[in-house]
């Protein structure tokens, strides 16, 4: 193997002349003659006193008039001809010291005649033929299984499957989807780059990935009852909180005014939360002007005169409804009525209910809402991802309003998604959104989430049969917030004894509380065990185990003080987290695994 970089001076033969690119050889001075257009044109850079190479911005390919003058290759001999050229092509010869190999080299080089100016060889006896020859076979790195591949990774992954099996999963804004979303989320419409909308992509080949949208987006409507004549549909967000500030930027100017209900009253961040000091949390009470409306601290309810009243005075352009620990249904024409008595755009947040939305057990926010945002994985079962609903077509008469003014938001919303806000859309998280867009249309789904409200019910209902608090006492959707003030106890700790007993839940504010770390309440959602086939009487058991880990608590805190860092001393060497947690474990293998198959893990006990 022979590896030569040599420098060479071009003949171009033009319809007019023959201009040379030259070095010259002056003793004081060297430097390229200024004869050629480009050189004229600064489009070269001095790199040794005798190298001169193309700037940056200068194209490398040979273009019809110019040969590059700087070459570097590698080659067999076997590949080269050791034979004359003929007129017009180029001899180029090995450095002298490189006996073995100082025959001349012959390459053609077309009609451009070329005179070499520098050569030098470096022997490469011990690299790889080519660059190909040191890659890794396709079969070797492209089609190994996960766990050939990376043992380790694999690993943790069989080891969540465990913990997912044996625990009782009770986040309000988890689920388990199916196989069928997982092996679209697997596949390889991940490999596709499809920045645009369907039919205006900014690369080739996406005729498949447009129809995997298409369906998609018709799905979308179709699950939620929508006319698509009235109503389109963005499924590029990524997730919840991208898709709600992407639908904000397009409906906004930056520091424009909403309002949305309060983190501790059961809103979301991305609704405009900041504390009570003043500290700006969320983009989106950075970007603009935010004013929290809250529950009644007698009911717990979303207090709707309030509202109006602060509404009135502010006067934002948005009002955002819906929220992430709210166990209550929405007043959605309460909600039109203000925003347009204060002249506003109505946008909810159905993330959590929009399963329940879908299934039609739920009021519709459709009916009243201008814009309806989601996540896809929580009530509604499939990957996670994002959708945007906007109003489209003709506005209902109003007074003031020009007669057949139209709807603006489509093009505002999909130029804020991209290219405002993302790049190229995920293939194959819309592929499995399609899926579980699919699957929420089918009749057991229903049923799925009217067991979903039961089950809240029934936990609910227990706990309070034990003398515990629950925010608005009690439920109408998938969750309930149990108020652990009354007790002395903060969620945090609660949330600490349930993981080690193999409990998962969440601390979360209640209304009146400062602290998001050591909040006064936690939030227990039904979805992701009902998915898992539990009913009534199930989580009838399942209230009894919250009891014993909150009995466990006043235990323990009753032992070491109210300071956390004291609380989770040798917290997991305790005896009755223990006892608890082979119960809740013996238990939660009982029922089955959506997603993937028992037998197929590698941790199955």
């Amino acid at each position: 193997m022979l590896e030569l970089s040599f420098y060479l001076s071009v003949d171009v033969e033009t319809s007019q002349k023959a201009e040379t690119l030259v070095f010259s050889k002056k003793k004081k001075k060297q430097k390229p003659l200024q004869t050629h257009a480009h050189i004229k044109r600064r489009r070269w850079r001095r790199t040794s006193p005798t190298r001169y190479e193309p700037t940056p911005d200068f194209p490398r390919a040979p273009q019809p008039h110019f040969v590059e003058h700087r070459t570097r290759m590698a080659m067999a001999a076997p590949h080269v001809s050791h034979s004359q050229p003929p007129a017009g092509r180029a001899a180029l010869f090995a450095h002298p010291t490189t006996a073995q190999n100082s025959s001349p080299l012959r390459l053609p080089l077309g009609r451009a005649a070329v005179r070499p100016v520098r050569l030098y060889a470096v022997s490469t006896d011990a690299a790889p033929a080519t660059a190909a020859a040191a890659m890794d076979a396709v079969a070797d790195w492209g089609l190994t299984p996960l766990a050939e591949a990376d043992p380790e990774v694999y690993d943790l992954i069989e080891r969540e499957k465990r913990r997912q099996r044996t625990g009782i999963e009770l986040i309000a804004s988890e689920n388990f989807t199916s196989l069928a979303v997982m092996e679209a989320l697997g596949s390889p419409l991940t490999n596709k780059y499809s920045e645009g909308m369907p039919g205006a992509r900014y690369y080739g080949g996406n005729e498949v990935i447009d129809e995997v949208e298409e369906l998609c987006r018709a799905r979308a409507l179709k699950a939620f009852h929508l006319d698509p004549a009235s109503w389109g549909v963005n499924v590029q967000p990524y997730s919840g909180s991208p898709a709600n500030f992407a639908a904000y930027t397009g409906l906004l100017q930056p520091h424009e005014r909403i309002m949305g209900l309060d983190l501790p009253s059961g809103g979301h961040l991305t609704h405009g939360y900041y504390t009570a000091g003043g500290k700006k949390i969320s983009a989106t009470s950075i970007y603009f002007s935010s004013l929290p409306y809250k529950v009644s601290s007698d009911t717990g309810y979303v207090d709707y005169d309030r509202l109006e009243e602060k509404a009135m005075d502010f006067r934002p352009k948005l009002i955002i409804c819906g929220g992430s620990a709210y166990p209550r249904d929405w007043d959605y024409a309460r909600l039109r009525a203000i925003a347009d008595k204060c002249g506003a755009m109505l946008l909810c947040d159905m993330a959590h209910i929009s399963g329940l939305v879908a299934a039609q057990e739920a009021t519709n926010p459709f009916e009243y809402s201008d814009v309806v945002t989601t996540t896809t994985h929580k009530s509604l079962r499939g990957p996670r991802s994002g959708m945007i609903f906007y109003r489209k077509g003709p506005k209902p008469p109003k007074k003031g309003q020009p007669e057949g003014a139209l709807y603006d938001y489509e093009d505002k919303i999909n130029f804020a998604v991209f290219p405002s806000l993302q790049g190229g859309p995920h293939n194959h998280q819309i592929a499995a959104l399609a899926v579980g867009l699919k699957q929420a249309m089918s009749p057991g789904f229903k049923a799925y989430i009217q067991q979903v409200k039961a089950n809240a019910v029934a936990l609910g209902n227990h706990l309070m049969s034990k003398g515990y608090k629950m925010v608005t006492d009690g439920t109408e959707n998938h969750l309930v917030l149990w108020d652990l003030r009354p007790l002395g106890l903060s969620g945090n700790k609660v949330e600490k004894v349930c993981d080690l007993s193999s409990i998962t839940l969440n601390k979360n504010a209640v209304f009146g509380d400062s602290s998001a770390l050591a909040p006064g309440g936690v939030r227990i959602g039904t979805p992701a065990m009902t998915s898992r086939g539990l009913v009534e009487k199930d989580f009838v058991k399942i209230a009894e185990y919250l009891h014993q880990a909150v009995v466990i608590c006043l235990n323990v805190q009753k032992q070491r003080g109210k300071r956390y860092n004291d609380f989770i001393v040798d917290l997991e060497k305790n005896e009755d987290i223990a006892e608890l947690r082979a119960e809740v474990e013996k238990f939660a293998i009982a029922f089955e695994m959506p997603g993937f198959r028992v037998s197929d893990m590698k941790y199955k006990d």
